[in-house]
């Protein structure tokens, strides 16, 4: 039986790489949304020009109040929400898909947003549909790697993890949900106490495999809420950067102006960002990695570490937090039917399952090292 599949923002940055993979995807037939009818028709012919097949669309406000009889009228299955900034959205799209009886995913990687998502899960259990948030980067791939390696452990102390981006731009909305909370608290743990950093604050150098010397910064992200309940971790913290150290004392310029109160609104400089590091987009090797050091005690009782990474070379980091997506649609039309209710979206797909939605060796490679007797 074929999988009906509408994207919310199907013509956007990450919009676009989920129907590029969906629409040549067996048993799956993709339809595009938006309220940009040019954009709309254009995306449409560009994906069936690369595949040969017809890619459905539709125009329209998914926000609206009829919206759930629009998804009755078209017969979706599921729906995969692209379209942020997520902060400070609301949940009237998974809202409507539960009134609708269909399922939901979302590329949200806002701690409230995917976090708060389980308001829903009463009426997403009645309704029998999956809601689930946060299927992206973090928290799906990020757990993924976790629990692949989980065995391995017979305790988690401390999870430290974090996203270091080529020089590439994403599209407008995802830097100004992530400059969001720019010089703002951000809530992590420290030996089991809540610990308080600023948001693109304590710069950081971290060596990384493939990618040289990066500069990090405290980010906000939902595994900070996810796995202290998860694995049990008393310790969790998370740093991103770009892939130019410019961008990263840039990020950090602006969270000081911001904590000083010299800056009151973050997307004008969001904008005045977004469009200089488009200027500086060619000096960036093209190469991103996502890593996880992970620490506690092994099933023989003895000090154990975990650092994995997942490399992305070509600008082909984008395809990391977009295809979990894909993956969650692909194994749907396979036959699998997610637990109904609404919860972030972690423990859905396994790694094998995302690698082989990206289906990119050539450019994204995991590394595994593993060391006993040490902390």
């Amino acid at each position: 039986m074929t999988l009906r599949v509408m994207v919310i923002g199907g013509y956007g940055n990450f919009g676009s790489i989920v129907c590029r993979h969906l629409i040549v995807t067996p048993g799956i037939e993709v339809m595009i949304s938006g309220r940009d009818p040019d954009k709309l028709l254009r995306k449409a012919d560009e994906l069936k020009a690369q595949s040969g097949n017809v890619c459905e669309r539709w125009c329209g406000d998914a926000m609206g109040e009829g919206f759930s009889t629009v998804l009755g009228e078209m017969n979706i299955d599921l729906v995969i929400h692209t379209g942020g900034p997520f902060q400070g959205q609301s949940y009237r799209i998974a809202q409507s898909c539960i009134e609708a009886g269909v399922h939901y995913c979302d590329l949200s990687d806002c701690r409230t947003f995917v976090n708060g998502i389980g308001v829903l899960d009463a009426q997403a259990r009645q309704a029998g549909v999956a809601i689930l948030s946060g299927c992206s980067s973090v928290p799906s791939l990020s757990a993924a790697l976790i629990d692949e390696h989980r065995h391995r452990f017979q305790r988690i102390d401390s999870i430290e993890h974090g996203i270091s981006s080529s020089a590439k731009m994403p599209g407008l909305s995802t830097i100004e949900g992530v400059l969001a909370y720019a010089g703002k608290p951000i809530k992590q743990l420290r030996d089991g106490q809540v610990h308080e950093v600023l948001g693109w604050q304590d710069l950081t150098l971290r060596r990384m495999q493939s990618l040289g010397t990066r500069l990090l910064s405290n980010v906000d992200v939902p595994d900070m809420d996810i796995f202290a309940h998860r694995y049990g971790a008393r310790t969790l913290s998370f740093q991103a950067g770009a892939g130019l150290k410019l961008g990263g004392v840039a990020n950090g310029l602006l969270a000081q102006a911001m904590k000083m109160g010299w800056v009151r609104d973050h997307r004008p400089w969001a904008a005045r960002l977004h469009r200089w590091g488009t200027w500086f987009e060619r000096f960036g090797d093209g190469k991103s990695a996502m890593y996880l050091d992970v620490r506690g005690v092994g099933v023989d009782g003895r000090p154990l570490s975990l650092t994995v990474q997942l490399t992305a070379l070509n600008d082909k980091g984008p395809e990391i937090p977009s295809c979990a997506a894909v993956a969650l649609a692909t194994k749907i039309a396979q036959g699998y039917r997610p637990e109904p209710g609404a919860r972030a979206c972690v423990g859905e797909i396994t790694v094998d399952e995302y690698m082989a939605a990206i289906n990119d060796p050539v450019n994204l490679s995991i590394s595994v090292h593993v060391a006993d007797g040490q902390r």
